[in-house]
């Protein structure tokens, strides 16, 4: 799972997640919101680049965020944005006013074939926009997977660079801002609340026990200790150090604790209140809302029953599978058994975190060596991992991957979460690293970001089917390249396939069939192998994230579809490089575009030499 810029007002912004945040500018500059929008939607320029260049400049305008993301540290580096619904709506405004100037001003049969493919992706982008909006208020600002108590802070830790005293000052100004950003979303977290919008009862103890980490008297926490270590690395005056460190105290106490502390009370609040069902389908228009987010994050039609199928489909044809290997290694027993098994037995674990992600570089060290063998075009982008911070590793998810910083200032990141060692199977490492390092996540992603021809909404936008896709055929990837040649390695492998297998069938249990959480958790626990801990906090996901893990397996479906495909009409002209090239040369698309783009692909294969090895 790739990381998203932090999103807690709306989850339209969902749709467009890789190139923008839910952030405007602050009330005061209300005159620099209109200008900027007024740029963007003014008549077309010639060249419809220019068109997306203004509208790119006009949204990274309304988000001092998505700027840092960027690696654009301006006069804005100090400061959040706006983080209100009218700022939600203006973001939106200037999407839908770009589309709309956009359709007025040029002919997509005129454009050339790049200009074309951007016309149609941004149209598809202003659409699933459109078809989310509506339902902004619906996402849950406090969370225990991405939610804005842990996010503003891993923002400051992992995205705000401090290179000399002025950066320095820009952190404190954004500690110092905390206590109105946080203050609004607590605002807005009570409204929704108080419509009948808010998580169920599990998820506030984990969103209090971050708030507690953070303002527990007499201690330091995670911003304070990562900014005091920033500046001690900078080669300023000690005195000037001290300065620095002191303001951060002082603006913590002043402004962020406090606001931290006003947000527990509102937690504790919706806490005595909080539902008991954990389903999307019991809000107002909860069934449209659903439906909406397995559009937006498949880009298919598929309907919650259609997918819940193919889910029960996949758990059969894996499970098959799984079996081959169970004989292979000689265990007698059931599947079930041997679930029992490998969840269970001690050498399917580690015992430290240092082997874990010292074993986790050797794996994607040793695909590295491979990767000109199966790909054309190679990442640029350094590749790091490292465990997630111990002030979120309780509530946040197994891994992710944050993307690296256009101008090369930070490197690609696998975080994994060692909170317990109990819930990182030995089985699942290879895949796991290589679904969000090599090939998986950072080839993808480094690729799109040195997209320097295309929009910036192509270079840094995403679309979910297509990257998890990507992801998870990334794991079997790692197969067709000769890894996984311990066979619990390989029973991992399918493991994790498995596992979205299975998420087509409890995302829309929960959110369509009504299933209880506890329904959902037996299903996992008598179909997968995976640890408790591991189902409970997947499931956990799945119900304040709705959707999203439907789009792992129907994009991988997709591409295993389509290299199929252009084997069998290619044959000896089949280059597995080219597939590949075909495939992440565009950047993010949606499924239906990118099996155009494959088929186009195809059709120019087929008057070309053959290459020999490449099957």
């Amino acid at each position: 799972m790739k990381t998203l810029p932090i999103l807690f007002t709306s989850v339209a912004t969902l749709a467009v997640a890789g190139c923008s945040g839910a952030y405007g500018e602050t009330a005061t500059a209300t005159s620099t919101q209109r200008s900027a929008t007024d740029t963007a939607v003014a008549a077309p320029a010639t060249d419809i680049s220019q068109l997306f260049e203004d509208y790119d400049a006009a949204q990274l305008e309304l988000s001092p965020m998505s700027k840092s993301y960027r690696g654009i540290r301006d006069a804005d580096y100090g400061r959040w944005g706006d983080f209100s619904d009218a700022a939600e709506k203006r973001e939106f405004d200037l999407l839908m006013s770009t589309a709309s100037a956009m359709e007025g001003g040029y002919d997509l049969a005129s454009l050339n074939a790049q200009d074309g493919l951007s016309y149609r992706l941004f149209n598809a982008m202003a659409e699933r926009r459109a078809s989310l909006f509506p339902f902004r208020n619906y996402g849950y600002i406090f969370n225990q997977m991405n939610g804005a108590q842990s996010q503003l802070p891993a923002f400051l830790i992992n995205i705000h660079r401090v290179s000399n005293e002025s950066q320095a000052a820009d952190y404190v100004s954004r500690i110092e801002g905390m206590g109105e950003v946080v203050d609004t979303l607590v605002a807005e977290a009570r409204e929704r609340a108080d419509a009948g919008v808010m998580p169920p009862d599990w998820v506030y103890p984990y969103v209090i026990s971050d708030v507690e980490n953070l303002v527990k008297d007499g201690q330091s926490n995670a911003i304070l200790d990562d900014f005091a270590a920033k500046v001690a690395a900078l080669d300023i005056a000690d005195e000037a150090k001290m300065e620095l460190v002191n303001a951060s105290l002082a603006a913590w106490s002043r402004s962020a604790k406090p606001a931290y502390q006003r947000l527990l009370a509102e937690m504790k609040r919706q806490q005595s209140i909080a539902p008991t069902d954990d389903g999307v389908w019991r809000f107002p228009q909860g069934a449209d809302y659903y439906k909406a987010l397995l559009a937006n994050y498949t880009t298919t039609d598929l309907s919650a029953d259609e997918i819940h199928n193919i889910g029960l489909r996949e758990v059969e044809r894996i499970h098959g599978e799984m079996r081959a290997i169970m004989a292979k290694v000689g265990f007698e027993g059931s599947l079930q058994d041997f679930f029992q098994f490998t969840r269970n037995d001690d050498r399917f674990f580690y015992t430290s975190r240092e082997e874990y992600i010292a074993d986790a570089q050797a794996k994607i060290d040793a695909l590295g060596e491979k990767m000109p063998e199966f790909f054309g075009v190679l990442p640029t982008d350094p590749l790091t991992i490292k465990p997630v911070e111990a002030f979120r590793e309780k509530s946040a998810g197994k891994a992710f991957y944050q993307r690296p910083a256009p101008d090369g200032s930070r490197p690609g990141t696998y975080y994994v979460n060692l909170y317990n060692l109990r819930d990182m199977s030995k089985n699942e490492l290879e895949a796991l690293a290589y679904h969000e390092g090599l090939p998986g996540h950072h080839l993808q992603l480094s690729i799109q970001t040195q997209l320097g021809n295309v929009p910036a909404f192509r270079r840094f936008g995403g679309v979910t089917a297509y990257s998890e896709g990507w992801g998870l055929y990334s794991e079997e990837l790692g197969k067709d390249m000769g890894f996984y040649t311990d066979p619990y390695s390989d029973f991992g492998r399918l493991g994790m396939e498995l596992w979205r297998a299975c998420r087509l069938v409890v995302d829309t249990g929960l959110h369509h069939k009504r299933w209880s959480r506890e329904q959902a958790i037996q299903y996992l626990t008598d179909n997968t192998p995976n640890p408790d801990g591991d189902i409970r906090k997947a499931i956990e996901r799945y119900i304040v994230y709705p959707g999203q893990a439907t789009a792992y397996m129907i994009g991988k479906l997709k591409i295993m579809e389509l290299r199929s495909r252009a084997r069998t009409e290619l044959g000896d002209r089949f280059d597995i490089r080219g597939f590949h090239d075909t495939i992440l040369t565009s950047g993010p698309v949606p499924l239906s575009i990118m099996e155009e783009n494959v088929i186009s692909w195809i059709e120019q294969q087929k008057g070309a030499q053959p290459v020999m090895g490449q099957k």
